[in-house]
C-alpha cells in the first residue's frame, strides 16, 4: 500500500509541474507575440513618416 501511496503522491507531483510549465510556455509564446507585434507596428509607423 506504501508503494502506490508514494506512486500516486510523485504521479500528481509530476502532473503540477507540468501545469505550470506548460502555463509558463503559453504566456511566455504569448508575451512574445505581443512585443512583436508592438515592434511591428512602431516599425511601420517609422516608415509612414519616413515616406
Amino acid at each position: 500500500m506504501g508503494f502506490i501511496n508514494a506512486f500516486v503522491s510523485y504521479l500528481l507531483l509530476l502532473l503540477v509541474f507540468v501545469a505550470v510549465g506548460g502555463a509558463a510556455v503559453f504566456l511566455g509564446i504569448t508575451l512574445r507575440r505581443n512585443a512583436n507585434a508592438k515592434a511591428e507596428q512602431a516599425g511601420n509607423a517609422e516608415s509612414a513618416e519616413q515616406a
